[in-house]
């Protein structure tokens, strides 16, 4: 057992791992770098539509928790107030990567998301980082000493400080383990029940019969769930799919859904929907499906209108009151989500290590010497780029702690 060689072993080389070694590496220490995989950083790679959306500018220094969920979405200030994008968008431009924002603040690289993972290995290679992949860890304990002693393909390895940054379920086929969350169990450490996050919803194949044949239809909506204090909304775009619904608006909402419990759909969004169509049946002749969309995506009038004899009329021959309804379904559209799209869609985990474990401050945990960071801890980001930015931001204050 190599018992000298290492002050720190991270398990995990994903973005935050690969972001903690390179910052502790710099700062001196004796870094090694382990991952089950043999690809390095494939869920960066992945991301943003192979261009990696590594960060948001909107995101507030001040408040930075408005933007994330948890049992506790205050532990994130600290790191996240330390280490801002500000931060992050200045390491990408010392190493010559060029990006461009989309809309609601979301940074892409130019040219590929492998470029983003570049700049992590340059700064890994700058630390002297030794990295092994693909290595297995069989086995984790802490010996008589407190120095962590780990199991591994390429033979037993010890340090006094252990950084757990496997991530989360999410994606399988690219590696995705729960590693982290059966660690921290071993350690006695509290694991919030994981659930996909960022994921499509979807609904029983009888109630969705009438919908499916939307499939592929996009449309800004006001989607929110909840009630009172636990209310949440998004204006964003809903996507149709075969088996439910999708979509910016339908990923951010994920996150907050309950099993359960309803869904609230506005699909015109700003418009005095039964006001129009009562002003329309004043002096339109047309049908009311082809009235309906000048504020709806025409296949979304048709499909609706089909579903009731009373809407499939000219406008001016429609009743006062099968208006208001068309209006209040439209705009007021509930509907019950039956689950989502698992793990193999979702983009991120909601739940992972209980952060009343963890010191908001370094990411250690109540174990000493054993610290976690990114997607394994129960803090989960909005859509466009607050999940890589909790990355950077929680391995940058476990390295600076380190």
């Amino acid at each position: 057992m190599t018992d000298t060689a290492w002050d720190v072993i991270v398990v995990g080389a994903g973005a935050a791992g690969l972001f903690c070694a390179g910052i502790a590496g710099q700062r001196g220490r004796r870094v090694l770098l382990i991952d089950h995989s043999a690809k390095v950083a494939e869920k960066i790679r992945i991301s943003g539509g192979g261009r990696a959306n590594f960060t948001n500018r909107d995101l507030d220094p001040r408040a930075p928790q408005k933007h994330f969920v948890g049992e506790n979405p205050n532990f994130c200030r600290s790191a996240l107030s330390r280490y801002t994008p500000a931060d992050f968008i200045a390491l990408v431009d010392r190493h010559g990567i060029a990006w461009h924002e989309k809309h609601k603040g979301q940074l892409f690289c130019d040219r590929s998301a492998d470029d983003l993972i570049q700049v992590l290995l340059r700064e890994c290679e700058a630390g002297g980082v030794t990295r092994w992949q693909p290595c297995a860890v069989a086995g984790v304990r802490q010996g008589g000493d407190g120095a962590y002693e780990l199991d591994t393909d390429r033979g037993p390895v010890r340090a006094p400080k252990l950084v757990v940054a496997t991530g989360g379920l999410p994606i399988p086929q690219i590696g995705a383990s729960d590693f982290g969350l059966r660690l921290a169990a071993q350690f006695g450490l509290r694991v919030v029940d994981p659930r996909p996050a960022l994921v499509p919803l979807t609904f029983d194949g009888a109630g969705w019969a009438p919908y499916a044949e939307l499939a592929g239809l996009a449309l800004p909506v006001r989607i929110e769930t909840g009630e009172k204090k636990a209310r949440m909304a998004f204006d964003e775009d809903l996507l149709f799919t075969h088996r439910g619904l999708s979509g910016p608006a339908v990923l951010q909402i994920s996150s907050y859904w309950l099993p359960g419990t309803p869904l609230r759909v506005d699909l015109a969004p700003g418009a005095a929907l039964a006001d129009a169509l009562a002003e329309a049946k004043r002096h339109s002749h047309k049908r009311l499906a082809n009235e309906l969309a000048r504020w709806v995506p025409s296949r979304l009038a048709d499909a609706w209108t089909a579903r009731d004899a009373d809407w499939q009329r000219p406008v001016m021959e429609t009743a006062d009151k099968a208006l208001a309804r068309l209006a209040g379904q439209l705009q007021r559209w509930e509907l019950v989500p039956t689950g989502t799209e698992g793990w193999r869609k979702a983009e991120v985990m909601r739940g992972g290590v209980d952060t009343r474990e963890l010191s908001q401050q370094t990411l250690e945990s109540r174990q000493p010497g054993l610290y976690f960071i990114g997607e394994v801890v129960d803090v989960t980001g909005w859509l466009g780029g607050y999940n890589f930015q909790w990355a950077w931001a929680s391995a940058h204050a476990c390295a600076q702690a380190i």
